[in-house]
């Protein structure tokens, strides 16, 4: 895999030219800003820039004030690549809050393994309705320990709307849910990009996150993908490196509340 081929195929697609990932949502472009906008329970925020010393400040207070005419609150993705280079600095002057790095990890599909054995009593479940997504945010907020409300919201109007652009699985334990994933699908790119992935404590250890992530290696590969994508913890990070994953660049969230400021 070409690191640098891959960078730039990467902020192209899923970045500068990208799509509305979820219904309801659409993808606006102001100047070199490239935004998401969605109700308040969808991702809102900036995908991608193309600023300089001179451009960055004044990019930076016109989103704010943007997102604040809508009420919500919004996240400015930057990644260690971007430039200007205190991209970071700047947002933080400008009463951004930064979230927890995360690595940037990319594996080709067809390198990837697309079986993994699951522990004896476990078995995997597709989520197809309403009742699935409830075990899936069961998960999350075992595993993360987060309200899971908005992500609720979103999966619901995505399985009922868009279905083709999501393909979530939940790990039980007869009745139990254990672990639970999804896949963003992006049709027309390059890339399907795994997210949401969570074990909860007392089954971590025995291998389901890594079947999870072979089960969707499999999807992948029979829907046509060419890469994988995932933003890591640095809980997961090391076990998808022994995967085949390789660190593309770091991701650094800029939260902005224009409730807080006000």
């Amino acid at each position: 895999m070409n690191h640098e081929e891959v960078l730039a195929l990467f902020d192209r697609q899923l970045r500068r030219d990208v799509q509305a990932n979820s219904p309801g949502t659409r993808v606006e472009r102001d100047g070199n800003v490239v935004r998401q906008v969605g109700a308040d329970h969808d991702w809102n925020g900036v995908l991608w820039s193309d600023l300089d010393q001179t451009t960055a400040d004044v990019a930076i207070r016109a989103q704010a004030r943007y997102f604040a005419t809508l009420g919500r609150e919004f996240e400015w993705k930057t990644y260690a690549h971007d430039r200007p280079g205190d991209l970071g600095r700047r947002l933080k002057s400008a009463g951004f809050t930064p979230e927890p790095q995360e690595a940037v990890m990319v594996a080709p599909v067809r390198g990837l393994p697309t079986d993994a054995a699951l522990p004896q009593g476990v078995h995997l479940r597709a989520v197809t309705d309403p009742a699935g997504v409830d075990l899936v945010t069961d998960v999350h907020e075992q595993a993360f320990g987060t309200s899971s409300a908005r992500l609720r919201q979103r999966l619901l109007a995505q399985l009922a709307q868009n279905s083709e652009t999501i393909s979530m699985v939940v790990a039980m334990a007869g009745d139990l849910p254990v672990c639970a994933a999804r896949m963003e699908l992006n049709p027309g790119t390059d890339f399907a990009g795994l997210w949401g992935g969570g074990t909860v404590a007392a089954w971590r250890g025995r291998g389901i996150y890594r079947a999870l992530v072979a089960h969707r290696a499999r999807t992948a590969a029979d829907l046509g993908y060419r890469y994988l994508q995932v933003d890591a913890t640095d809980q997961s990070r090391p076990i998808l490196q022994r995967l085949g994953f390789t660190v593309l660049s770091t991701t650094t969230p800029y939260v902005y509340d224009p409730h807080r400021e006000a």
